[in-house]
């Protein structure tokens, strides 16, 4: 009997996407089945890919049961159900490579991320807008909240315990400043960071894709985030960056053997892995609430650590200011006004 062609449906939100990648690039490696990837997750980050871009379809493109998926076997990949992934003996990359590929733990490549020109452009553009508004060349990325935060009220809570506090998150932007970085803020939310009493402005672009916030983090100098899908695009373009967990276990959602990456956790000795997608567990959830609150002391350790990361992979010039900002300007166009990222939000203080 010939084996049927698969369609694998991709779920959940861009950090799954993006881990997805290494384990169907094997797949077609490694065999010569065919194959598509159904994007209930979007399709945006396999866009561009030089083989997965072909074989990725919306979940809504027209006639695709009927034209594609009636005659295949349908394949649902759920690392959260892997043995490995839950007894935190592999990662998310590799737990998607168990149920697709069933070659057990081994390891793999970083998620190829195609970035057009025009993309890498606006990234730039960026950076130059932020440096020449805050006075600052040396730039993070800073993405505080994850997927599960909720705003209600004026009140940010996350009950996955895999965010900052929001009042942590102003301190940090207001201890680095002061450390002399200029700050991006990665988030669906807009803040008033003046009234905060945040001294500089922060960068807030909003309305722009993840391959856009691709090409942000790939031209800024450092990323510093919560287990969330822009820690993963750090990975991805090899960018050094400091990644804070707390509900969830680095071994399963980070990257502890990249040499660039300083895990900060929050959740040692506290943590209980929280079993989900298999089962609901409201006494690891009551467990793991708060568990991302962070006082004085903790928050200058991080920063302590974050300097000497950034010192150690990222290698800036000494340069004044104004250079800086000549630096970034394009060849013969040093006059020209910058040109903003479609829906960038101007810069707020």
């Amino acid at each position: 009997m010939t084996e049927r062609a698969k369609a694998f449906f991709i779920n959940g939100g861009a950090g799954r996407v993006l881990a997805s990648i290494p384990a169907l690039e094997k797949y077609y490696e490694e065999t010569s089945k065919e194959f598509i990837i159904v994007c209930e997750g979007g399709m945006d980050l396999y866009k561009g890919h030089p083989f997965l871009h072909e074989r990725a379809y919306d979940v809504w493109h027209k006639g695709l049961f009927q034209d594609k998926i009636v005659n295949m076997d349908v394949v649902t990949p759920e690392p959260y159900r892997v043995w490995e992934y839950y007894n935190q003996k592999c990662n998310l990359q590799q737990g998607f490579d168990i149920e697709i590929n069933g070659k057990g733990i081994r390891e793999l490549g970083k998620p190829f991320i195609h970035l057009t020109q025009e993309e890498i452009v606006n990234g730039k553009s960026v950076m130059r807008e932020v440096i020449e508004n805050v006075g600052l060349n040396k730039t993070i990325v800073f993405q505080p909240y994850g997927r599960g935060v909720h705003e209600h009220n004026g009140f940010i809570t996350d009950p996955t315990g895999r965010s900052f506090e929001h009042a942590n998150m102003i301190n940090f932007v207001k201890k680095l400043q002061e450390k002399g970085f200029a700050i991006i803020i990665m988030s669906e939310m807009q803040f008033d960071f003046q009234k905060e009493g945040v001294p500089k402005p922060v960068a807030q672009p909003n309305g722009i894709t993840l391959k856009q916030w691709a090409a942000i983090i790939k031209e800024a100098d450092y990323f510093l985030g919560c287990d969330s899908v822009g820690q993963h695009i750090a990975h991805s373009l090899d960018k050094p960056a400091t990644v804070v967990t707390g509900s969830t276990f680095a071994e399963n959602i980070s990257f502890p053997d990249n040499p660039k990456f300083d895990i900060q956790d929050m959740g040692e000795g506290k943590r209980k892995y929280d079993p989900i997608r298999i089962v609901p567990d409201e006494v690891v959830s009551k467990n793991n609430d708060g568990i991302m609150a962070m006082n004085d002391l903790i928050e200058d350790e991080i920063i302590k650590n974050l300097i000497k990361n950034f010192n150690k992979h990222v290698k800036k010039e000494t340069v004044s200011f104004d250079k800086k900002i000549t630096a970034l300007k394009p060849k013969n166009e040093e006059k020209q006004e910058t040109k903003l990222v479609p829906g960038l939000a101007p810069i707020k203080g």
